[in-house]
């Protein structure tokens, strides 16, 4: 055979393959979706993507598989860039058989899977599949169990991102739990273990698909998701945006970019109220001390209570945990401290300095929480931070008080630098309860309690709610004014870049899951 016979050959059989992918256009277009190459091609930058593995095909033969013929097997694999950054990408294909997993399809997975782990370069996943192949049995579990091993060992080392863009079902869902960002988009994304049809033949309960795990459901109430879009494109731009502020490994920093001041109209004195129960929005405090203002904020919609996400200062990269005092005062619950202890853990495992930006009454009390294991829960928060190497500031805005003082990265859990408002009431609780345990006696015996009980109030602030005991115990580094917040990150950001820690040896540490 001549070599233009081959190269005529090699294009028929190409052919072949991209054949049915033109009928599975229009398929995926009238459910609102686009095709695996059309997100792949997305999502990269033009022209990057390079495929492998385009001749796979299954080896089942039972139940007629061996008369189907799988184009791709039903999962296109490769590499490319975003912005000039290398990943490792996969996509699976609706249009072949639901998407389904078989062990060629796991295989192609696993494959790509390894160059991410040996290139040193994240893994995008892009999950569209109606789970298991059932034709190829304990091979389809087989194959899930392969992917599960290879997410756990790249967990830490590689970025991991995973991208729901249909049904993920069953065991497939857990690939994407694993990894460290989930991206859902409306009416689109759909993860549950159990289906709606299970459900009601088990428990006799109906559910539609939607309510059950939709994309919403993911990104505000169990917190599977870490970014929610209102469209595949908008789902693309926000990986794009992510990639920036990330490293390629845990080898790595985060690409450093042209530093830029935060914009004029943030201004910090006008942000932080003066009285200590009145609400505001940490994020203006953000976008206020950031380069350009800018902030990309994770997990937007659950636990709002706690704010996390990545911001740049004089270029690099920084994760943000803050509390939120527009919502339940800012307080830490369980779903909170998940949220921030896993972000925190993020952070420490790709170089990524931390700051804290503190304004918490404490943990919030409760039966509910109480029976729900904030304890547990709870702990997981001062762990990570007590494990975190990385350059880690802390700022006290307003109230930092008992286990929440604590736990916002104190100096007692290993902060490199902390800073205070003038305006900061650390304490051990508010005024107004501690005031009314020390001064019980006093306030009860008075001839006018309101009165007795507003001067023990004013006693306890003037002697203990304020930053300048903890400053003189040395807990505190300094005491500053808001207007030099900004000034004082880039300042410890810059002192603390060979920073370097001893630890124990150890093979890992037991965190408390």
């Amino acid at each position: 055979m001549s070599l233009a016979t081959k190269i005529i050959d090699f294009f028929s059989r190409k052919k072949k393959i991209d054949e049915p992918a033109k009928e599975g256009k229009l398929k995926q277009a009238k459910m609102g979706k686009l095709t695996a190459r059309e997100r792949i091609e997305a999502i990269l930058d033009d022209g990057s993507f390079h495929e492998y593995d385009l001749f796979v095909e299954h080896k089942s033969e039972d139940f007629g598989m061996d008369k189907k013929y799988l184009p791709r097997d039903g999962v296109l694999t490769g590499t490319g860039t975003i912005m000039g950054y290398p990943v490792c990408i996969y996509a699976q294909d609706f249009t072949v058989a639901g998407g389904s997993l078989g062990l060629a399809h796991a295989r192609k997975i696993t494959k790509i899977m390894d160059h991410s782990i040996k290139l040193g370069i994240p893994l995008i996943g892009i999950n569209d599949s109606g789970g298991a192949r059932i034709q190829e049995g304990v091979n389809s579990l087989a194959g899930y169990g392969e992917i599960f091993y290879r997410n756990t060992l790249a967990s830490g080392f590689i970025p991991q991102i995973s991208v729901i863009l249909g049904p993920c079902a069953g065991g497939a869902v857990y690939s994407p739990a694993l990894t460290d960002f989930v991206f859902v988009v409306d009416k689109i994304s759909k993860m549950f273990i159990t289906g709606p049809e299970v459900i009601k033949t088990v428990l006799g309960e109906e559910i539609s698909m939607e309510d059950l795990g939709g994309a919403r459901v993911h990104a505000e109430i169990t917190g599977n998701a870490h970014f929610f879009a209102d469209s595949e494109l908008a789902c693309f731009e926000q990986i794009k945006k992510l990639v920036t502020f990330i490293p390629w490994n845990s080898t790595k920093k985060p690409e450093k970019f042209p530093a830029k001041p935060p914009k004029i109209n943030m201004n910090i004195n006008d942000i932080i109220p003066k009285e200590p129960t009145k609400p505001y929005d940490i994020r203006d405090v953000i976008k206020g001390i950031a380069d350009d203002s800018d902030f990309l904020e994770v997990q937007e919609l659950w636990a709002a209570n706690i704010v996390i996400g990545f911001a740049r200062f004089n270029g690099e990269t920084v994760g943000i945990i803050g509390n939120q005092p527009l919502v339940l005062a800012g307080v830490l619950d369980v779903d909170s401290s998940d949220k921030a202890a896993r972000f925190i853990r993020f952070c420490n495992a790709f170089n990524i300095p931390l700051l804290t930006l503190v304004d918490l009454p404490g943990y919030l009390p409760g039966i509910d929480q109480e029976h729900a294991g904030v304890i547990r829960h709870g702990a997981k928060i001062l762990y990570a931070y007590s494990e975190a190497s990385v350059p880690k500031i802390t700022i006290i805005l307003r109230k930092a008080y008992g286990g929440g003082y604590i736990a916002m990265c104190s100096r007692h859990l290993g902060a490199d630098f902390v800073f205070a408002l003038p305006q900061a009431e650390i304490a051990v609780m508010g005024p107004e309860g501690a005031a009314n345990i020390i001064f019980k006696k006093e306030i009860t015996e008075s001839d006018d309690p309101d009165r007795t009980r507003k001067e023990k109030v004013d006693e306890y602030i003037e002697k203990f709610a304020n930053p300048f005991n903890a400053a003189a115990a040395g807990y505190i580094d300094a005491v500053i004014v808001p207007d030099e917040m900004r000034d004082y990150v880039l300042h410890s950001l810059h002192i603390s870049t060979n920073k370097q820690e001893a630890r124990p040896t150890k093979k890992h540490g037991i965190p408390p899951f």
